[in-house]
């Protein structure tokens, strides 16, 4: 088995689980990679261990990738694993975790429930962005698994998002924002935007506004094979627009296209951790007595 490990380089509370799953995996004979800055962090005298520095460092030839960290470096490790179908599985250092849900105090059970393969694979669908004009930040990344958000810049004053689903206008949101939601995104932003949870297998996607001015604008379903135009107007020459963690700037009018990627990424569940059991653990549903 081989495999890569991807954690954010200035979280350095992540390094002593590094060094329990580099022992765990070293007692089962794993190959391992591990990204180069956050290795440096670990250790920055003599590598022992091959490192990986970008995307074409990957192939196929790699069973899974871990993240260490929370939701947001499991995010990053997308931009890692793209289109190479390599099996995501994230330990949490962090705080809530809907990805990264191996509790760092179970490393080695989780470890042990790979060699075993004691797992499913579960496919998420990612959003893909294209603009016109063209922009080119999201040429070379213009894919998310959470969410896509069209958002204003260096203003206090709305946006009007004038949105259009599969070429049928549906309505020009007067907002601070709009998220368009995968059901991986769904326990995200959309979430604390007043969007709806939905499960990761559903066939949907969600446009959720950020505080509308226009009160009946509430958050909508649609099928995933959708086509999303947005056009954005504003008093101000720019407007942001983020994939999950990363922001670019489009101006004034472009025209943002949105729609189901051609290809998913893979997230390795273990047999005890379904998302059910995720929900009821980080929203405390059930909590209340009378349950």
């Amino acid at each position: 088995m081989k495999v890569a490990i991807y954690g954010q380089n200035y979280k350095n509370e992540a390094l002593e689980y590094l060094e329990i799953l580099l022992e765990c995996l070293k007692e089962k004979n794993v190959d391992v990679v591990i990204e180069e800055q956050f290795y440096d962090l670990f250790n920055d005298n003599d590598k022992i261990l091959p490192t990986f520095s970008t995307h074409k460092d990957l192939n196929d030839s790699f069973n899974l990738m871990f993240t260490i960290g929370g939701d947001g470096t499991f995010l990053r490790a997308i931009t890692y694993v793209r289109d190479l179908n390599i099996p995501i599985i994230g330990i949490n250092t962090g705080r809530l975790g809907f990805l990264a849900i191996i509790q760092k105090e179970r490393i080695k059970d989780a470890v042990n429930a790979l060699i075993e393969k004691q797992y499913t694979i579960k496919e998420r669908s990612l959003l893909q962005v294209k603009t016109s004009p063209q922009n080119d930040v999201l040429e070379e990344l213009d894919f998310a698994l959470n969410e896509v958000t069209v958002a204003r810049r260096n203003t206090t004053s709305m946006i009007t998002i004038e949105t259009y689903l599969d070429e049928e206008y549906l309505t020009s949101y007067w907002a601070d924002g709009l998220i368009v939601s995968t059901p991986t995104g769904s326990t995200g932003y959309s979430l604390s935007c007043g969007g709806p949870v939905i499960t990761p297998q559903a066939k949907s996607f969600v446009l959720t506004p950020i505080a509308p001015h226009n009160l009946n604008a509430r958050p909508l379903v649609i099928p995933d094979e959708t086509s999303i135009k947005l056009k954005v107007i504003g008093r101000e020459k720019q407007a942001l627009i983020s994939l999950d963690s990363r922001i670019t700037v489009v101006d004034n009018e472009t025209e943002v296209f949105i729609k189901k990627a051609p290809y998913t990424v893979k997230i390795l569940q273990l047999h005890d951790q379904t998302f059910l059991k995720t929900l009821r653990a980080k929203l405390l549903w059930g909590e209340d007595k009378r349950n």
